[in-house]
């Protein structure tokens, strides 16, 4: 008997969060501060339910968008970053990287906990909150969950999570 797969993919205009960002690479380097229109896209696996789909396309739209609106409009910044420090004040948030410094009212920043604000990261950022949302708020674990991170357009990065 064949083995059957089953998936639901999300994309859509309303996912998409427009954040300033920097990362650090080659161990030494480290770009300057710039800004992207996210766009992300969601897709999860598993077997149908009683109902006949493996998950409600409404619901899942919903909490995605919930988690990229949370981001919108914001400095991300990595606070596990070995190379660049990022000290938050209360009013104001203190990010340092060898002689450069910059200062950003707290309430604009989102200080993410990873190593750097790449697609890469932000993906796995992304797919951990929305895992955390979906057993937390349907008791739903997807066999295979996917979140894609565009940066622009022909260039995203994707995370795959598999328990």
């Amino acid at each position: 008997m064949p083995t059957e797969r089953y998936k639901v993919r999300v994309t859509k205009d309303h996912l998409v969060f427009c954040c300033g960002h920097f990362i650090s690479y080659e161990g030494h380097r480290c770009e300057r501060l710039h800004g992207h229109n996210y766009r992300a896209a969601v897709e999860v696996e598993g077997p149908l339910a009683a109902d006949f789909y493996v998950f409600d396309f409404v619901a899942l739209k919903a909490r995605m968008k919930e988690i990229t609106d949370d981001l919108d409009h914001h400095m991300l910044l990595a606070t596990r970053n070995p190379v660049i420090a990022v000290v938050d004040t209360g009013p104001t948030v203190d990010v340092t990287y060898k002689d450069r410094r910059w200062l950003f009212p707290r309430g604009d920043c989102k200080l993410l906990p990873i190593e750097n604000t790449t697609a890469e990261l932000i993906a796995r950022h992304l797919a951990e909150r929305l895992l955390e949302s979906l057993r937390d708020r349907h008791g739903f674990v997807p066999e295979v969950l996917r979140v894609e991170v565009e940066e622009n357009i022909g260039q995203s990065a994707t995370y795959e999570w598999v328990p």
